[in-house]
């Protein structure tokens, strides 16, 4: 088997147009793989050689690289001076020559092995341009089909590439099987010993980010803002939103008309993961009662320097406050960023605690009187006017 130089500079071309591969790095694979196969068979596996290919005739050249001495201990690496001084007039010793050869043809072994070097070198350079370009992608949701599922990870096909989604990275409960089509975050591209790799997400909270802002148009003018989310993917999510126009309800922008843009975001991470939409605040104690919705808190005691509040709510609201398993709590800690202590409020809160930068007893809302009692009170006011 011997490499047919005219033919490889043709396949050269074919490669690069069907890999979508820049010709010059096809070329250079190809020249590094000649160059090993040249120290096979001309000369030493510790030579440095460079191998030059004309891909218009298929000339393959090679340049080994030798220094200049007065006298030749090893022809591999050296070059007398004499010699030296026909290639190089003001050559001198210590100088390191490049001494050009003609390769006409490499043995089967060496043909063999430059084949596979460069079939090898072309799978790298296509992965490495092919996550060169995902890497402009990064922080977007792509669309793409589940090629196979192995134990807990998922390998999705991105198209190009394929990329892995990792347990921590699904939404839970969901279920994955080859050829579903699914949208999914491209989360990083790790670059490891075997190579560079995709790694994709539908379970963190900015995959949820961008399905509402592929949904709120009014997110691309900054009417709206989603302030922070804190996310269990596919149990439930808690997202604080904010509005820069005066007049314009966030949550119902967010929520949209009889619901559609936030079923819409359900209907892809599924329908089990509930969505809470709060409004975010600047005032620490309205935003953690908000995080809580739908909870009816009564009382919130903030302990600013250990960034934890403690709060009350009706005895018939605590289940509510907590949530199942703890959940509500703990995501509406995630969200405001404070930890956060339920508590049955059985009575007035009485004296003070070391460390509470703030005690605050949020407004209880008038009872509306009946109207008997409304009549009544007209009555006398016109009463007492009259005398």
């Amino acid at each position: 088997m011997e490499l047919d130089f005219k033919q490889l500079s043709v396949a050269i071309r074919a490669i690069a147009e069907e890999k979508n591969l820049p010709e010059a790095t096809v070329q250079e694979v190809v020249e590094q793989a000649l160059a090993a196969a040249y120290r096979r068979d001309y000369g030493d596996r510790e030579q440095e050689v460079r191998v030059s290919m004309n891909l218009n005739t298929g000339e393959v050249d090679a340049y080994v690289t030798k220094e200049v001495v007065e006298r030749i201990g090893d022809p591999a690496y050296e070059i007398s001076l004499v010699d030296a001084s026909v290639m190089k007039k003001n050559a001198a010793i210590g100088d390191m020559i490049e001494i050009h050869e003609k390769v006409e043809s490499f043995g089967r072994v060496a043909a063999q092995t430059a084949k596979q070097v460069i079939l090898q070198r072309l799978r790298e350079a296509e992965r490495e341009i092919v996550m060169d370009e995902y890497e402009d992608k990064i922080g977007t949701v792509i669309n793409a089909t589940v090629a196979r599922v192995e134990g807990n990870i998922v390998r999705i096909d991105l198209g190009k590439a394929q990329g892995i989604m990792p347990r921590s990275e699904q939404i839970q409960g969901e279920r994955y099987y080859p050829g579903q089509r699914l949208k999914v975050f491209l989360k990083d591209v790790e670059r490891g010993f075997r190579g560079p790799q995709l790694v994709v997400s539908r379970g963190n909270h900015e995959f949820i980010e961008w399905l509402f802002r592929n949904e709120v148009p009014e997110m691309e003018s900054g009417a709206v803002e989603i302030k922070n989310i804190a996310r269990e993917a596919g149990v439930r999510s808690k997202i604080a939103v904010a509005s820069s126009v005066p007049g314009v309800d966030p949550v119902g922008t967010f929520v949209g008309g009889h619901g559609t843009r936030v079923n819409a975001v359900m209907s892809e991470v599924g329908e089990q993961e509930k969505i809470d939409i709060i409004v975010w605040s600047d005032d620490t104690v309205g935003y953690i009662t908000n995080a809580l919705s739908p909870t009816r808190v009564t009382t919130v005691i903030l302990d600013e320097a250990n960034k934890k509040a403690r709060v009350l709510v009706p005895e018939d609201q605590l289940s509510i406050a907590i949530g199942k398993s703890g959940q509500n709590v703990r995501l509406a800690s995630k969200l405001t960023g404070y930890e956060l202590d339920i508590e049955a409020d059985r009575a007035e809160v009485a004296g003070s605690s070391n460390g509470v930068e703030e005690i605050t007893e949020l407004p209880k809302q008038p009872k509306l009187k009946k109207k008997s009692e409304l009549e009544n009170s007209l009555l006398e006011a016109i009463e007492e006017h009259g005398e």
